[in-house]
């Protein structure tokens, strides 16, 4: 596995200062407010246990599945695969995500989260990929930006590989073009 990663974007150290980071400033932030994590399964699991422990305020945790990816690229078919189980109305929600790329899957989750009438809907992505961009979305928390190159790690995949990887990694080219 080692060998298909051209090189370390972001190290463990890097990752578990920047939650800290995160941490500080949703804390700050929804402090006395109650809100509600939900988190984009699958790639969010590693970021998302590790936001939740760095906030530590009252609050409460929901998962959604939501794709749009085959391979390494946006189908554009949104695909919702499982839905929150709870009632979102009046409460603050923040949605954890593992990558903001194109933006698509977002743009419609946050678009239907919004006709559940929850007091806001805020992002926080450990990833930004701005030059991948295809939807007019922002995150309102961002770990870090990257450039447009295919990056695996700390819950990103390539075809449910490299999940486990503690860093991002660059994915070598010739892994994925086979």
């Amino acid at each position: 596995m080692q060998n298909s990663i051209e090189r370390v974007l972001i190290t463990e150290e890097q990752i578990r200062n920047r939650i800290q980071e995160l941490g500080q400033q949703l804390t700050a932030d929804y402090e006395g407010k109650n809100p509600i994590f939900v988190g984009v399964l699958k790639g969010v699991v590693v970021f998302f246990s590790d936001m939740i422990r760095a906030v530590p305020i009252p609050s409460q945790i929901d998962f959604m599945a939501v794709s749009s990816y085959s391979g390494v690229s946006s189908t554009g078919v949104i695909k919702m695969k499982q839905d929150l189980t709870a009632d979102i109305t009046g409460r603050h929600v923040v949605i954890l995500e593992d990558i903001l790329d194109s933006g698509l899957t977002l743009k419609h989750t946050v678009e239907y989260l919004k006709t559940k009438n929850p007091a806001s809907v805020k992002i926080c992505t450990f990833l930004d990929k701005p030059e991948g961009r295809k939807a007019d979305i922002e995150a309102d928390y961002v770990g870090f930006t990257v450039p447009n190159l295919f990056v695996v790690g700390y819950g990103l995949d390539y075809n449910e590989k490299f999940r486990n990887l503690p860093y991002v990694g660059i994915l070598k080219p010739e892994v994925y073009s086979k």
